[in-house]
């Protein structure tokens, strides 16, 4: 689709809109909505980055700092996630966290020398003592790290958030540059030229404009159509907290998500769109009837440690919302059925498997 169609999509108005939604919905393969029963593992929340509307990320000398989140605490947490039967364990950690002193000590007391080799071997014993499959958030990364992480990884994931470079001058980026997005897409390409299944997304509402939704989507359509990694598109909205930088900042309305999500659906019918469902309560079937697709990763035993305000629903309040609407719950891995072949996972990821 071109540009300027997206932009009257996202722009849709009264019946226009429900026209958008019936568009979105036709596209459907199947009446299964997905889910990942995951374990959330974050490494350390410091952060080289400091986006004006996170609160994850911590300095390291505040008192609730994580330097580095100990091996037999991780571990711990992994055993007793896979007696819950997950079979994802997400890690996730603050980008570039080691080129920060007290991080890189902490971590060469552990015996390792930075955040990549501590994972790589966090993902390996997961893989070796549980039944469940590392999928790794570990922010941008240079394509030799990445095929590194792929031997152990099932997939990965980074959000793209957005392409503009406008918003690197606003308070959403400015003290942030492991947002440039031209950074992000080179990760997000090199996942591509390594077949690694991808994860990636846009963030709603953090000063963007509509038509940079519509180049940011179009960006992540480039690079899908060269390379076919893409699994998964996640559509999140901003929401605001006390505390953040950019806690005045208007949220996106529900109009805008229903018309993001339905048109992200229709410029991508081979990936699945997913809305975090802890981030809207209230309005998760809507994104159902508009195209979404996959409620993400729900935890039995962790919560979301970067939105900690908004708890995961329970596993049968999801099954209730969505067999409300005639659809029917469906539990996957972290990498999607399309991408479980020869090309797209390592030998170590294919021996877990089979």
């Amino acid at each position: 689709m071109f540009k300027d169609q997206l932009i009257l999509l996202l722009e849709s108005q009264g019946e226009d809109v429900l026209h958008l939604m019936m568009q979105a919905n036709s596209l459907r393969q199947t009446d299964e909505i997905t889910y990942s029963k995951n374990v959330f593992l974050p490494l350390t929340n410091i952060c080289r980055n400091e986006c004006g509307y996170c609160t994850f990320r911590r300095n390291p000398e505040d008192d609730d700092a994580t330097l580095v989140m100990p091996p037999p605490e991780v571990m711990a947490t992994i055993h007793q996630a896979d007696e819950y039967g997950c079979r994802e364990a997400l890690f996730t950690f603050g980008e570039q966290a080691d080129v920060t002193p007290e991080v890189e000590h902490a971590l060469k007391k552990l015996g390792y020398s930075g955040m990549l080799e501590y994972l790589y071997d966090l993902c390996e014993r997961t893989l070796n003592e549980t039944n469940l499959l590392p999928h790794s958030n570990p922010g941008i990364l240079e394509k030799d790290e990445l095929k590194m992480l792929r031997e152990v990884n099932a997939s990965m994931g980074l959000m793209l958030e957005t392409t503009s470079k406008r918003l690197m001058d606003t308070p959403a980026h400015e003290k942030s540059p492991g947002k440039d997005p031209q950074l992000r897409i080179k990760t997000i390409e090199n996942a591509g030229k390594l077949k690694i299944p991808f994860t990636t997304g846009l963030l709603i509402g953090i000063g963007e404009t509509v038509e940079e939704r519509v180049e940011s989507l179009l960006e992540i359509r480039r690079i899908q159509d060269k390379y076919g990694h893409i699994q998964e598109i996640i559509i999140q909205n901003f929401r605001t907290k006390p505390g953040i930088k950019m806690e005045d900042h208007s949220e996106p309305s529900l109009l805008e998500m229903i018309r993001m999500v339905a048109t992200t659906k229709i410029l991508f019918p081979d990936c699945s769109v997913q809305v975090p469902p802890n981030l809207n309560q209230d309005s998760a079937q809507i994104f159902l009837m508009a195209g979404a697709d996959d409620w993400g990763g729900i935890s039995p035993l962790t919560r979301d440690y970067v939105n900690p305000e908004a708890p995961w629903p329970e596993l049968d309040e999801l099954n209730k919302l969505t067999r409300q609407l005639g659809f029917y719950l469906k539990e996957r891995l972290p990498v999607y059925p399309p991408y479980l072949t020869k090309e797209f996972l390592s030998n170590r990821i294919q021996e877990k498997l089979i």
